[in-house]
């Protein structure tokens, strides 16, 4: 599959759903001055070609009693078994995300426990009983500054630039 080219309708689209997911598409077809029925057809050729890759729910781990956060950098002792370890690490519940890095770690991963006890337990008992798990670093979150969906270039500031070339 080609790289799908998004226009300004699309970024509309886009920006619009990622400041308010709930947001009806007919608010959004008025605010790009198109129909409903377009709306449909552009959500679901971006999904269709990966732009939009579904929609969820999101909980504040704190209101359900995950009151710590952190992240473990891991280093694995053999760069082919990453496959291996990924498989283990998407067994545990707590842990929530999970990326490839550069630097001394092959891995970072974002996990939430209920308190500090709970994380030692996840971390001494499960992570570090991971076969090819060479070492981890742990750090744990003292607050979370900001969260946000991925940024999406606004429409109305590339518009003005575009203008003023």
């Amino acid at each position: 599959m080609g790289k799908y080219l998004i226009d300004d309708i699309d970024r509309k689209i886009l920006f619009s759903l990622i400041n308010d997911a709930r947001k009806a598409y007919l608010e959004i077809a008025r605010d790009c001055g198109v129909s409903g029925a377009a709306i449909h057809q552009r959500v679901r050729k971006l999904e269709e070609n990966g732009v939009i890759t579904g929609s969820r729910l999101l909980v504040k781990p704190s209101a359900i009693g995950l009151n710590v956060c952190a992240f473990i950098s891991i280093a694995i002792s053999e760069a082919n078994k990453y496959p291996e370890v990924i498989k283990a690490l998407r067994e545990i519940p707590e842990v929530v995300e999970c990326h490839f890095v550069t630097g001394r770690a092959a891995l970072l991963v974002k996990l939430y426990c209920l308190d500090n006890d709970h994380l030692m337990d996840v971390l001494l008992n499960t992570i570090q009983n991971i076969p090819f798990i060479q070492s981890t670093d742990t750090m744990i979150s003292l607050d979370e500054a900001f969260e946000r969906q991925v940024w999406v270039k606004d429409y109305k500031t590339s518009r003005k630039k575009s203008a003023a070339k």
